[in-house]
């Protein structure tokens, strides 16, 4: 027996118990649902049990008198939806979005930065990271460089380098970045023309 012919007889014996909860939880009695549906008691009542299998011609008018959509009968298992769920998180007052979610290995995020007046607070920590400005300008503090970055420049350095960054001016800053464990780096194959304003 294939995987799908499997699955298809799993929907199919699991469609009348799903009939007879819709019917119990809407209060409607098998009299009631057969003066809807012009489908008699004993049929519905066998498909209810499993002793009848179920078909388009049954299940049409039982899903309009129920008003629910034929898949609500049916069970089908959902199609598997490609798209990645992000949820932002607030650190620091930055808005974080991780784009990665494996314990172990790199990790990507796209961070919103917005304007701060406070006095940076370099860090180190073991890792590499790579920062990408999205847009805005981006202040970099890295050892004792001052750099100012644009929209499309990179940069990635070794994080026990004392660091920090942030939006250069009073707008906000828009950034991906890639941290990585020790002993491993970004690789970047091609990046435009750098321009930078080192202090």
């Amino acid at each position: 027996m294939t995987s799908s012919t499997a699955t298809t007889e799993a929907v199919v014996a699991g469609v009348g118990a799903r009939l007879r909860a819709l019917r119990v939880e809407r209060d409607v009695t098998l009299v009631e649902l057969a003066r809807q549906t012009g489908i008699s008691k004993s049929t519905l009542s066998r498909l209810e049990t499993g002793q009848r299998k179920p078909s388009l011609e049954l299940l049409l008018p039982i899903a309009r008198a129920h008003r629910v959509p034929l898949d609500d009968l049916v069970g089908a298992p959902d199609v598997s939806d490609p798209r990645i769920r992000l949820r932002p998180q607030r650190r620091n007052g930055r808005v974080v979005v991780p784009l990665t979610e494996q314990p172990t290995g790199m990790h990507a995020w796209k961070v919103l930065i917005p304007p701060s007046r406070g006095t940076p607070r370099l860090k180190s920590h073991d890792g590499y990271e790579w920062l990408y400005v999205l847009s805005g300008e981006l202040r970099l503090l890295l050892g004792g460089h001052d750099i100012t970055m644009r929209a499309g420049e990179v940069a990635e350095f070794d994080t026990k380098v004392p660091h920090w960054f942030g939006a250069a001016g009073d707008r906000p800053v828009e950034v991906l970045s890639l941290l990585s464990r020790p002993g491993e780096r970004a690789h970047v194959r091609a990046a435009p023309p750098r321009r930078r304003r080192d202090g």
